[in-house]
């Protein structure tokens, strides 16, 4: 840093708020200080900064083991919101979120002097290890379900699900069918609960759910199951990848979408627009759900105190996999 400034002719002091609160500084000061700094290709000592700010500007992010959609899609929106927010992100990806696992993670992350977790919990078994968090660590839980004692970013599983419901039962089907997700997942129960609600809001029978563990294979085993329902005249799949499976079922079973079935999905999976039909699906706004979290743990940094909520509206996708029925 000294370098910098001999090289900019200004105090070490200027380079640190240039390179900390450029807002502070002159913007021709600023621009003489930057263009030194890539001069000398300065990079800032993080231990340093650590001492002289008690931060690291490092986030740690405490997820599990898994390509599906929306826990990946998940942690890509935290990243870059922190990356928006110039911090950098560790993350602890665990076999399994429980008790003894969650501990493991936050330890690891705790010796990389990180300034804060963020927790993607998607499983029942999670709120189990957010009991016994370390004191002093700001702590912020994504996709949580429950009274937990930390806040929480979610999207609204059971709006969006219900939205969905309402949209099938404004095309004129009797009821609608739901094959759901996990029953120990979070946003399984969310949809599961939403879909339920807007049955019994409208008076209307309410089939058993089948449940699936978000493959296309397991939709399709279902799929084939509900194409031998002739009652089953609109569907509603917890995720769009099982939606894929059932949309395949019905159409080698003869069953065609969406004149005798109407189907939608839950999630927008890039690929949805290009099922056969269309996929009309439930979007999920990953994006906003990192930057609620990631404004969550800079309200903890600033004392706020609570345990707010701060929940993601989904859009409804209206595509061809859905019609009035005859």
């Amino acid at each position: 840093m000294a370098d910098v400034a001999a090289l900019a002719g200004v105090s070490a002091m200027t380079v640190s708020r240039v390179l900390n609160t450029p807002e502070k500084v002159r913007p021709e000061t600023a621009a003489r200080v930057l263009a030194a700094v890539r001069e000398l290709g300065y990079r800032p000592n993080s231990a340093a900064r650590l001492l002289a700010t008690g931060r690291s500007g490092v986030l740690g992010v405490v997820s599990f083991e898994t390509t599906l959609y929306g826990p990946a899609s998940t942690l890509f929106g935290i990243e870059q919101a922190a990356r928006d927010g110039d911090y950098l992100v560790s993350i602890a990806s665990l076999p399994a979120l429980n008790r003894r696992w969650i501990a493991k993670g936050i330890d690891r992350l705790r010796s990389q002097s990180v300034d804060g977790v963020i927790v993607v919990a998607p499983h029942e078994s999670a709120a189990e290890g957010l009991q016994d968090l370390p004191p002093g660590l700001p702590v912020v839980d994504v996709g949580g379900g429950g009274d937990l004692p930390v806040p929480v970013a979610a999207v609204d599983q059971h709006a969006g699900a219900a939205r969905a419901t309402r949209h099938l039962l404004s095309l004129g089907h009797h009821t609608v069918w739901h094959v759901s997700g996990p029953p120990d997942w979070i946003d399984a129960s969310g949809r599961a609960a939403g879909w339920r609600a807007a049955l019994e809001a409208e008076g209307r029978e309410v089939p058993e759910p089948l449940a699936g563990d978000w493959s296309a294979q397991s939709g399709y085993e279902i799929g084939r199951r509900l194409a031998r329902e002739p009652t089953a005249t609109a569907i509603f799949v917890a995720n769009d990848h099982m939606a894929m499976g059932v949309l395949r079922a019905l159409r080698e079973t003869g069953r065609r979408v969406p004149d005798d079935v109407s189907v939608v999905g839950f999630d927008d999976v890039p690929e949805a627009a290009y099922f056969w039909p269309s996929l009309t699906t439930v979007r999920q706004n990953f994006g906003e759900v990192g930057r609620q979290a990631f404004q969550l743990l800079l309200d903890r940094f600033a004392g706020v105190p609570g345990k707010p909520r701060r929940m993601v509206e989904t859009e409804l996708v209206i595509r061809e996999s859905t019609a009035v029925s005859l």
